[in-house]
């Protein structure tokens, strides 16, 4: 297990990350019983370029929260490192109260292997931009394989479960399909109940509607409104202004490695306090 020696949270990179950080410390900065996701004083740095500086963000349980911004603000990075996909230079994520990544002990955080690590990240499920896809398995195979590999289920209960999630998605017909014969929407929302297979508590999406073409979008927008209307806690990265509107209950805007301004989405868009909040919609609205 590799120690990381604790620092203060200045927002220096490094290899230290910070055993307190603000007001909250231990355990007690995540186990609010309805807080799913807090992040505080998240850095991340690549090299000499520091991407995220200093990000704190609440997300409750049942929130749908959206991250807006432009290219470069590091949300996607944000997205990547609560389920430790990056690893942070300094600060703390929490889900559901438990500390991503790390373990703390004699005042110093000490990196988890990657098989606990790999644990953690069962509870998270993640759509990328990218679908992501295993080419040479159908998409029952696809939403099956996880998790009888990882012994969540057996094969016979796994097979029922997902031909029931990919019914939900509105793909009842394509389970004996290949990827390559999909649409894009339609990979995704294969995507989507691959990650819902694993039973996730949280659910992050990194802008996955950026790579289908315009007719396509709606078609996953609407699987994700209905995750929504179930109550599943999501983090959205995305530039669809309408979903954040209609479906957000926080809409946080990005930009250079902070957070610029958050609250209800539809008081963000309307009134942003920040200008390079308004420059951006004016830009995109």
């Amino acid at each position: 297990m590799t120690e990381v020696t604790a620092k203060q949270s200045d927002g220096a990179g490094g290899d230290g990350v910070p055993a307190s950080a603000g007001t909250a410390t231990g355990a007690s900065a995540g186990t609010a019983t309805d807080l799913m996701v807090r992040a505080e004083q998240v850095h991340k740095s690549f090299g000499s370029v520091e991407v995220l500086k200093g990000i704190d963000l609440e997300v409750r349980s049942g929130e749908v929260c959206c991250l807006l911004g432009p290219s470069g603000s590091g949300k996607s990075t944000f997205l990547r490192c609560i389920n430790h996909l990056e690893k942070i230079n300094a600060g703390r994520i929490w889900v559901d109260g438990e500390l991503i990544g790390y373990r703390e002990r004699g005042g110093k955080l000490h990196e988890m292997r990657e098989k606990e690590v790999a644990a953690q990240r069962q509870a998270i499920g993640m759509v990328f931009q990218r679908f992501n896809l295993f080419p040479h398995m159908t998409v029952l195979e696809n939403v099956v394989e996880a998790p009888v590999l990882l012994g969540r289920e057996k094969k016979a209960a796994a097979r029922e479960r997902a031909a029931a999630l990919l019914d939900r998605v509105g793909l009842s017909d394509k389970l004996g399909n290949y990827p390559g014969q999909l649409s894009g929407g339609q990979q995704q929302r294969v995507a989507i109940a691959r990650a819902l297979a694993m039973r996730p508590k949280l659910m992050l999406f990194d802008e996955p509607t950026s790579a289908l073409d315009p007719e396509l979008v709606g078609e996953v927008l609407d699987v994700m409104k209905d995750l929504a209307r179930d109550g599943m806690t999501m983090i959205v990265v995305t530039h669809e202004i309408g979903f954040a509107r209609e479906v957000g209950d926080s809409l946080v805007f990005m930009d250079g490695g902070v957070v610029v301004e958050s609250g209800p989405p539809r008081e963000v868009l309307a009134n942003p306090r920040h200008s390079r909040t308004r420059d951006f919609l004016a830009r995109v609205l």
